[in-house]
């Protein structure tokens, strides 16, 4: 499914355009201005799924932010946006095949890392409520309650409850399930697939942070399930190769200059991850062993 069908950036002469009537000089920064014009990418065309490849300060989250503020697109946490931020999304022009539905935004990093730190907190608060039940049904099973008031028939249900139960028993009744049966891995794959869903427009930034590769390669295949079967169209910034290879992908090289269109094959991460393990294959076949 395409719903963006491309973004056009400021190019150098319109920046420098825009740099001549901004009268004030007290700004240390006017990002992102002259982030994307210096690695030469001045227009991106979409695939349904199109991956955005590069290292830190090539732009390519830079990308992502001025196509989800073009758009209006959905977000959980705030961005670092400078005071020029709106002068540079109002000066990208992007055409449209269709309008991104409703579902369709951003998840970022932070994103991830902020769900998974909140059910943290809530885990830290489960177990020290849960301890507090230990004593509380220690203590109910032995107290004697005379009922005068509502409070006193809530503690009376608590102590015919903690007769009724064993510790266990009891400390479930009255407290939900800890949630921490998940590592942050599993947490975080838990997290895309609530999030990315089917019929929308998806930006994922970097979405393989907390990741172990095997996570990766069943995020990579959900994905390609969204843009096949789901109606999704996914814009990615990433440096796995995981994601990289998904079949279908149109991946664009930040980190070449002027930025540009390659096969996965040829990007550079990509390179030295295959020439590390081009040069210890005969290790990993002698582990292997004879058939």
């Amino acid at each position: 499914m395409i719903y963006l069908d491309s973004i056009t950036f400021p190019d150098a002469d319109e920046e420098w355009a825009f740099r001549l009537n901004v009268k004030r000089t007290c700004y240390n920064t006017m990002y992102p201005f002259g982030v994307l014009s210096a690695a030469g990418l001045q227009r991106l065309d979409f695939e349904p799924i199109t991956i955005l490849y590069g290292g830190n300060g090539s732009g390519k989250t830079t990308a992502l932010n001025v196509i989800a503020e073009k758009l209006g697109l959905s977000r959980e946490t705030p961005f670092n946006r400078s005071s020029f931020f709106d002068d540079y999304v109002r000066r990208c022009r992007v055409s449209v095949e269709r309008t991104a539905p409703a579902g369709s935004r951003i998840v970022t990093s932070d994103d991830v890392f902020d769900y998974m730190l909140g059910v943290r907190c809530l885990n830290d608060g489960i177990d020290r409520r849960r301890e507090e039940l230990f004593i509380e049904h220690t203590h109910a099973r032995h107290s004697q309650v005379r009922v005068r008031s509502l409070d006193d028939y809530d503690a009376l249900k608590k102590q015919n409850s903690a007769r009724r139960h064993t510790q266990s028993a009891f400390v479930r009744e009255q407290l939900m399930e800890n949630v921490r049966e998940q590592s942050n891995g599993e947490s975080a794959a838990f997290f895309f697939r609530q999030r990315v869903d089917a019929d929308a427009l998806y930006l994922l930034d970097e979405p393989e942070n907390s990741l172990s590769p095997a996570r990766q390669v069943e995020l990579a295949q959900y994905l390609e399930e969204g843009a096949r079967y789901a109606g999704c169209q996914l814009i990615i910034s990433t440096h796995s190769p995981f994601l990289l290879s998904m079949r279908g992908a149109k991946v664009y090289d930040l980190d070449a200059r002027p930025a540009t269109v390659r096969p996965w094959t040829q990007l550079e991460g990509v390179r030295a991850y295959y020439d590390f393990f081009a040069r210890h294959r005969a290790e990993f076949e002698a582990e292997r062993g004879p058939d």
